[in-house]
């Protein structure tokens, strides 16, 4: 499959804590962090719900 990498741009400060423990299950923690993870169903059900947060790049 294929891999993308995702940084956070924006703080989770004032984000409800569903946004929060999804960054959290991304493996993000503070701006700017970025991961790579392979997209599966999961994967991008997550990155829709914090679009806003984060930046999505094809690695």
């Amino acid at each position: 499959m294929a891999k993308v990498k995702i940084t956070q741009v924006k703080s989770i400060i004032d984000r409800p804590q569903k946004q929060k423990d999804t960054l959290k299950a991304l493996g993000l923690s503070k701006p700017n962090q970025s991961v790579v993870k392979e997209v599966t169903p999961q994967i991008q059900g997550m990155l829709n719900k914090v679009s806003h947060l984060v930046q999505v790049e094809k690695a």
